[in-house]
């Protein structure tokens, strides 16, 4: 039985064929940067963001998360779990610098290029610029000239789909290739424990194990009827993804809506001393994202804030703040964010996720500024 168009598109490519997709992911980026730069810090254990008081890590570098020390955590808890860390103030020109040479990379090879941060994009390389023909070659090509132009290493992902691209790419970090041909994916998503997959956090993941859903392999044998009673509007991907599904294009020109991120958490919290304190490192991580995006040394500018709870129940609600001038400052930033967060205490119930955007932007890049850590992934 011939496979219709609607099937076809289904498994990542168009009438023609399947789609050739690399996802590239820089190597703990903001910290190598750190330690190119800085001869003295390269071997030992970097954090990029402040130190000390409410001082949150915007990015570690590897050996420093071998101490367990990952983005958007507390500096306190960092410095408490690896007592040598070196921490170093953010340079986002510098990292934007980096990411321009990246860039430039990617667009010698095609112009299908959909950025996901300052060190992280997806590109589309189905009819590749140099006629090449192979998506393994050209990642190859890729990280090789990344490290001959920044001196700075890259991991790659080559497969059919988005979704199994990004997988792929996370598969031998640092400075690793992975690639999933067609025919593979199934098999490949199958072996992995369940948390690799985007958006199942600590909380999703308990209760995924809690119906007996602990690999790829395990959610493949639910149905989608299943999946739906269970995890609502989530059930659909999850049914996709755990057939190597994903149905998106390579999007080169995405029109920027927002700027935030989003924290789940290990344990439901509801104090307002905790909630106060959770929103404050969300705040500081967001702004950074928000001074990266912007442009001649200014931070983006928006005029709405949004915070996002959602509850142990699963429910979600958000509360919006618009100004009729720009957010333009940390403080007007944290200030709209706290009085969004205090209208709301005390709490129903304990919460399992806190977010927090600004939108109606100008003068943002189109890539969303960097995300390191699942546990605080962009909106």
């Amino acid at each position: 039985m011939a496979k219709d168009a609607a099937e076809d598109e289904e498994q990542g490519g168009g009438p023609g064929g399947l789609r050739k997709i690399i996802h590239v992911d820089m190597d703990a980026f903001f910290a190598s940067v750190e330690q190119r730069d800085n001869p003295e810090l390269r071997g030992k254990p970097v954090a990029v963001g402040g130190a000390g008081g409410r001082g949150v890590v915007a990015a570690a570098s590897y050996e420093a998360r071998q101490f367990g020390v990952r983005s958007a955590m507390p500096s306190i808890t960092a410095s408490r779990l690896c007592p040598d860390l070196n921490f170093v103030r953010p340079r986002f020109e510098a990292y934007k610098e980096a990411s321009r040479q990246i860039r430039a990379v990617f667009h010698h090879h095609t112009d299908l290029v959909e950025p996901l941060s300052l060190d992280e994009a997806f590109l589309d390389v189905t009819e590749d610029k140099l006629g090449l023909g192979s998506a393994t070659r050209i990642a190859e090509l890729i990280r090789q000239e990344i490290r001959a132009k920044t001196h700075l290493t890259a991991s790659a992902g080559v497969s059919y789909n988005k979704f199994l691209a990004k997988l792929a790419s996370d598969q031998n970090k640092p400075d690793g290739l992975c690639v999933i041909r067609p025919g593979e994916g199934a098999g490949f998503v199958a072996g992995l424990p369940i948390r690799r997959f985007h958006g199942v956090g600590p909380r999703a993941e308990a209760k995924m194990q809690s119906l007996g859903i602990a690999t790829g392999a395990d959610l493949a044998g639910k149905d989608i009827a299943f999946l739906r009673a269970h995890f609502g509007s989530m059930g659909d991907y999850l049914y996709r993804a755990a057939r190597g599904v994903d149905l998106r294009p390579v999007r080169a020109h995405r029109l920027r809506k927002s700027i935030g991120g989003e924290r789940t958490f290990g344990e439901d919290i509801d104090s307002p001393a905790l909630l106060r304190e959770t929103l404050a490192n969300i705040t500081a991580i967001v702004w950074e994202r928000i001074v990266a995006a912007g442009r001649d040394g200014a931070p983006a500018r928006g005029r709405t804030v949004t915070l996002k709870l959602k509850f142990n129940d699963f429910r979600i609600v958000t509360r919006s703040a618009s100004h009729s001038d720009w957010v333009a400052s940390r403080e007007a930033f944290a200030a709209t964010a706290r009085r969004l967060l205090d209208g709301e205490l005390p709490l129903p119930r304990p919460i399992r996720l806190m977010g927090l955007t600004l939108s109606n932007l100008e003068g943002a890049d189109e890539a969303k500024p960097p995300r390191e850590d699942a546990q605080l992934s962009l909106l």
